[in-house]
């Protein structure tokens, strides 16, 4: 599913990270969500190759990558963890400067990177999320009811590693089928993909320590550059699902635009009609979408 690509395998001293290359030009970072991997990216990459040097890794913890051990307050899960890593990876094939778009947990890395290393990226694009302390100090019930993950895989171990463990099929399956995207987009090839990543008790235990550090260790760095005032420099594109919490949640703060410009000086962006895996869904559009923001944000 990823024709032409070379797969690698870089140590950033921290962890292990898996990824595929191809293409040239401006170097692009594609950052996956969960339950994905870097495998969610194989159509709008090879479209993207002809234009841009593509890089898609596995973030720590998930698909390929490495699994190191954690700590008491998360912090090696922490999206400042997985931003240093992304980083070294970055640095190591041979890209100081770069763009970075990121789905789902990938965009919380992006924004973490955009953050703590703006001299390294050049454009930022958010795919269907708001900052996470936003959506943590907005949670109510649609938001704990929808976004079951959030509230489930952040509770202390070993529950829901074990409640993921016994039935990996049931949680990719309903996320694929429920998060408001269309369930023929996904072939069962990929959705075994997304299934076998889920099988390992060690990447179970990484993907919760993940969510456990959104729900603490990263609140607080969040917290922290707000009270500081710092902010995104680099131009920010934000897209998100027409059918999702993102786009009817958050009306009464003016929505996820104005949300999002309390983080970041320069932003830009719009509702798609495809559901929270438009990535997977609507791979030309999402593509043309980010070639157009690049490109006239030079």
């Amino acid at each position: 599913m990823f024709d032409g690509f070379e797969a690698v395998t870089v140590d950033t001293g921290e962890s292990k990270i898996f990824l595929r290359t191809s293409g040239s030009g401006v170097p692009l970072l594609l950052l996956h969500g969960f339950p994905e991997t870097h495998l969610m990216w194989r159509e709008v990459a090879s479209l993207l190759a002809k234009q841009y040097t593509i890089v898609c890794p596995d973030l720590r913890g998930y698909g390929n990558s490495g699994c190191p051990n954690s700590s008491f307050n998360h912090e090696p899960y922490s999206k400042r963890a997985l931003a240093r890593d992304m980083i070294n990876v970055m640095r190591q094939i041979g890209h100081d400067h770069f763009s970075v778009a990121g789905h789902d947990r990938g965009a919380r890395v992006g924004h973490r990177m955009a953050l703590d290393f703006p001299d390294q990226i050049l454009h930022f694009a958010a795919f269907d999320i708001l900052p996470t302390e936003v959506m943590w100090d907005n949670a109510d019930a649609r938001f704990a009811l929808s976004f079951w993950p959030w509230s489930l895989l952040s509770q202390p171990s070993p529950l829901p590693e074990r409640l993921i463990s016994a039935a990996p099929e049931a949680v990719v399956n309903d996320a694929l089928d429920c998060w408001g995207t269309k369930g023929e987009t996904f072939s069962q090839e990929v959705r075994e993909a997304y299934v076998d990543a889920l099988r390992d008790p060690v990447r179970v235990h990484a993907i919760c320590e993940e969510y456990r550090a959104a729900a603490t260790i990263d609140r607080e760095h969040d917290r922290s550059d707000i009270a500081s005032g710092k902010k995104i420099m680099c131009p920010l594109l934000v897209v998100w699902s027409k059918h999702g919490g993102i786009e009817s949640w958050y009306q009464e703060h003016g929505g996820p635009l104005e949300l999002w410009r309390k983080f970041a000086h320069t932003v830009q962006g719009h509702a798609i009609d495809g559901g929270h895996f438009f990535p997977e869904e609507l791979p030309t559009e999402t593509a043309s979408i980010l070639h157009e923001f690049i490109s006239k944000s030079a």
